[in-house]
């Protein structure tokens, strides 16, 4: 499975291993935090989720268009993942919901710096033949440590009896091993820069444009996955086995990355992510149904596919459709795109729950996944593998 990885994408794969660990320490814990520690509701917690990850998607598309004009891609990489490392463990400190969403914000401003320049370095450092499957490779080791910082998190929690805010302070440990490992071991690869690193002369075209606009809709229906968890504690799952649901989670997306994007290799990207689309409206149907807690297990399996078979495979799809000196603003853009969905999409999806229960803000997850899979299959053609290193189309 580990055939035609380069050096360069297993670093960044162990980064986002450690980088991980210290997030989902926190993330999985953060809603519970924030209502019964902080006293905040289920709409707050849209916001925050909305306002970090729309931040982070403008500064994606600006860090990876001006990637596409400098000579190094890490230096970028590197600032982006030391800000979140020193910002994230600060979560510990707050005393309110307004200062969560400040720790939030910085900490995505961090990921915006950071994540399209990452990904057009993978696709730098990757042949076309194997680019699916080093994007799910990624996603696998950036899994891998949402598996083991839950764990991690339940072992402090139960096993050394130590507090929230403990095991938050406890985070910037992997945080902060991950930016020694960018310093030391991370390379950039020569490449042809971009005559025009302007927003407007890095404007999508084309395939790239049509796609970007399905995706926009499919996330309209895409909440942040805390919506998950609070509908877990709904379902029965008990504060101590969180983590550890969350923890099979992220098992599930780990091990099916990597296969699902060397499938996109073999079968081609759209074919993929119709499908990852298709499991992810069933997913949803089930949670707006569900009545008890193994069939929320059972659904959270279901969920964790959908990631395996989309993750990567979106991001092999960005890099195809563009030339390579293109790579960083086309995610930039690609990136820039999901988040002008994600802070309407969580904060409808509060809303909706507050309001209409539930159920119906699942189903209308459900059904906007639905439509936006079927205008990919019409709107949007696959790249053949001739074109994949050439040319926008």
């Amino acid at each position: 499975m580990l055939s035609g990885i380069s050096g360069n994408v297993l670093i960044l794969g162990m980064v986002s291993f450690l980088t991980d660990v210290s997030s989902e320490m926190i993330y999985p814990l953060l809603p519970l935090f924030l209502t019964t520690v902080l006293g905040a509701g289920p709409a707050f917690l849209g916001v925050i989720e909305g306002v970090a990850e729309s931040t982070a998607a403008l500064l994606k598309l600006v860090s990876g268009i001006v990637s596409d004009r400098t000579r190094s891609r890490k230096g970028l990489v590197l600032a982006g993942y030391a800000l979140s490392s020193l910002a994230r463990p600060l979560v510990a400190a707050a005393t309110g919901p307004a200062a969560v969403l400040a720790v939030r914000f910085a900490d995505r401003v961090g990921k915006g710096v950071r994540t399209s320049p990452r990904d057009a370095l993978i696709a730098d450092s990757s042949d076309s033949t194997v680019r699916g499957k080093a994007y799910g490779f990624h996603r696998a080791m950036d899994h891998a440590g949402a598996l083991v910082g839950p764990l991690l998190a339940t072992l402090l929690l139960a096993g050394a009896a130590l507090d929230l805010r403990t095991v938050f302070w406890l985070s910037a440990v992997p945080g902060l091993l991950a930016v020694l490992l960018i310093i030391l071991r991370v390379r950039d690869v020569e490449r042809k820069r971009t005559s025009d690193g302007s927003i407007l002369g890095a404007v999508p075209r084309g395939g790239l444009r049509r796609y970007l606009a399905v995706l926009v809709l499919f996330t309209l229906g895409n909440s942040s996955d805390a919506f998950l968890l609070l509908r877990a504690g709904q379902l029965g799952v008990p504060p101590a086995r969180i983590p550890l649901l969350w923890a099979f989670f992220h098992l599930v997306k780990m091990l099916a990355s990597t296969p699902f994007g060397a499938l996109s290799d073999r079968i081609g990207r759209r074919r993929v992510i119709v499908a990852g689309w298709a499991v992810y409206a069933l997913s949803y149907l089930g949670f707006a149904a569900a009545a008890s807690e193994p069939v929320c297990w059972l659904l959270f399996a279901v969920y964790g596919t959908f990631y395996g078979m989309t993750e990567g495979t979106e991001k092999a799809f960005v890099a195809d459709l563009v030339p390579a000196e293109a790579r960083g603003g086309a995610f930039g853009w690609y990136h820039f795109a999901v988040g002008v969905g994600a802070l309407p999409a969580s904060v409808l999806f509060g809303l909706i729950w507050e309001r209409a229960g539930q159920g119906a803000a699942f189903l209308f997850g459900a059904g906007l996944a639905a439509l936006a899979a079927v205008l990919l299959l019409a709107l949007v053609r696959e790249a053949l593998p001739e074109e994949r290193n050439s040319r926008a189309f």
